[in-house]
């Protein structure tokens, strides 16, 4: 079984080296590492040339955002499986991909996910912030604002040719979109793989200002709208859950 593990990258040269060592890292023998760049204007071209022995595919060319990116790299895939690492990401252990796989083969699953923890951006002390603890799947979820971590969510590429690709025109919100769109079909299996899979550095784009905040509600409703999965409150208990991920990262400090 054959993994496709997507980067979508835009000036990144503070994080990329460690994202492509990351997935050089694995000890699943079958990686297929694609790297879809935005059109970067400081060190993150070099340092991709200087990997490009580590890395299957690369390309780079505006865009128009992540999600269009991640839909660029979809379509260049050839594994029969498919997830995404951001260049600020790593994974937390080189087991990942292979309990990914393994899990897939088991339990005869169509998507599996897992844990993530959000760390400080310092290099040289990182600390863990936030503690996104998943749970299995139940019908009915979806509507009190549950949702997996999207970097640990790894699909068959059934998936994506039957459901489709991310909506491009949502900003912020589309794998929200994506996971409700998909996570709502009762003929899709789903797995939940109980351990921390990614790493990734606090401060993205959907809480980078008060306008984002703002436009990530008004996309997440659209979502949960479109995807006749809730109303207001359902927008309201998806933020209210994220509350207590800073509250149980001491739980990960525990467990690791």
């Amino acid at each position: 079984m054959k993994v496709s593990i997507i980067t979508a990258t835009f000036n990144s040269d503070k994080n990329i080296q460690r994202t492509i060592d990351s997935v050089v890292s694995q000890d699943y023998p079958d990686i297929e590492h694609i790297i879809i760049d935005g059109g970067s204007t400081d060190n993150t071209l070099k340092i991709i040339e200087s990997n490009k022995h580590k890395i299957s595919t690369f390309i780079s060319e505006k865009d128009k955002g992540i999600y269009d990116a991640l839909n660029k790299g979809i379509k260049m895939a050839t594994g029969d499986v498919i997830g995404f690492l951001n260049s600020d990401d790593v994974f937390t252990n080189k087991h990942v991909i292979s309990r990914v796989v393994n899990c897939l083969q088991i339990k005869k699953s169509d998507v599996v996910y897992g844990n993530l923890v959000y760390q400080s951006k310092d290099e040289e002390n990182k600390k863990t912030i936030r503690y996104w603890r998943s749970n299995v799947y139940s019908p009915g979820c979806l509507k009190w604002g549950w949702m997996p971590p999207h970097p640990t969510v790894y699909c068959k590429r059934e998936i994506y040719d039957t459901w489709g690709l991310y909506d491009d025109n949502l900003k912020i919100s589309a794998d929200y979109d994506f996971i409700l769109r998909v996570f709502k079909q009762p003929t899709v299996s789903k797995s939940f793989l109980p351990t921390i899979m990614v790493k990734m550095d606090v401060g993205g784009v959907s809480n980078s200002s008060v306008k984002n905040i703002l436009q990530k509600s008004f996309e997440d409703f659209k979502a949960i709208h479109r995807n006749q999965t809730g109303n207001i409150l359902t927008l309201i208990f998806k933020n209210i859950r994220k509350l207590n991920q800073f509250n149980s990262y001491k739980i990960y400090k525990v467990r690791c």
